[in-house]
């Protein structure tokens, strides 16, 4: 699992973008990979830890795919 940044977050389509070291270009993610229940949205700058994956395709432009994403406490 890595520490990575919301880079954006679209709510009324449910996806969007982490950025982390591990992930250069970037990381496509999809609310239900949010391991919190109800929890259908992210913030622009929110740090989260992610477990991700390179699926050998690109998802939306976006080399990487997020298994899971758990926000993380400030």
């Amino acid at each position: 699992m890595v520490t990575a940044t919301v880079r954006e977050w679209h709510d009324e389509e449910g996806w969007g973008v982490l950025d982390s070291p591990e992930t250069p270009g970037g990381c496509w993610a999809h609310y239900s990979n949010i391991q919190k229940p109800g929890f259908r949205t992210l913030s622009p700058g929110q740090r989260v830890d992610l477990k991700w994956e390179a699926p050998g395709f690109l998802q939306d432009g976006y080399p990487y795919r997020a298994l899971s994403i758990t926000p993380r406490r400030t």
